[in-house]
């Protein structure tokens, strides 16, 4: 950007590069007695990925590079005598109960599985994410359930993804052809 002499724009409207705090990782070690929690809300979504900027509740703002991604409840940052801390958003679930025991648990958990919804497990109850078509399914099978707004961390599958980037092969592939090609026409075209 560039600015006329005099000018009160200079390099002091960069500032904003520096008072950004970059985040690669969870502090080795945290002071528990720190005096001032200050949670940085940020969604479910964002918090899955490893690069992303939040605005603590201060003003505070902070870019984040990571390994592997945060969980609600880390902190992540400590100055001043201020902890920073992060605070998953609530968002709207359904909450399905299993007073029936093991048996009920796992065919709710079946039943919701079945749909590749992501889901939350507890002793007495499952969450899964607000959908109409999980809400369509429960209604069918008469499952109850009942609207909530929670703090939802669903179970991550522990295989993931895999990617195979070694492509290499100890043997050798031929395109030749032993064969010709002939693209000639043996016949006229009238124009």
């Amino acid at each position: 950007m560039r600015s006329r002499r005099g000018s009160p724009l200079g390099p002091e409207i960069f500032s904003f590069l520096i008072l950004m705090k970059l985040i690669k990782s969870l502090p080795e070690e945290y002071d528990n007695a720190c005096g001032i929690s200050v949670p940085l809300k940020v969604e479910r979504r964002v918090l899955a990925k490893r690069r992303w900027r939040g605005k603590a509740d201060d003003g505070s703002d902070f870019g984040f590079d990571l390994d592997a991604p945060f969980s609600h409840g880390d902190c992540f940052f400590q100055e001043d005598g201020k902890s920073y801390v992060i605070e998953q958003k609530p968002e709207e679930v359904f909450r399905v109960s299993y007073p029936g025991g093991q048996q009920e648990a796992a065919e709710r958990a079946w039943q919701v599985g079945n749909l590749h919804f992501p889901a939350q497990f507890s002793e007495s109850y499952l969450l899964v994410e607000n959908d109409l078509a999980v809400r369509q399914m429960m209604e069918r099978n008469e499952i109850p359930y009942e609207e909530a707004l929670e703090v939802f961390r669903p179970v991550v599958a522990a295989s993931g993804h895999h990617h195979h980037d070694d492509h290499s092969h100890d043997h050798e592939h031929t395109h030749d052809h032993d064969h010709e090609h002939s693209h000639s026409h043996d016949h006229e075209h009238a124009h």
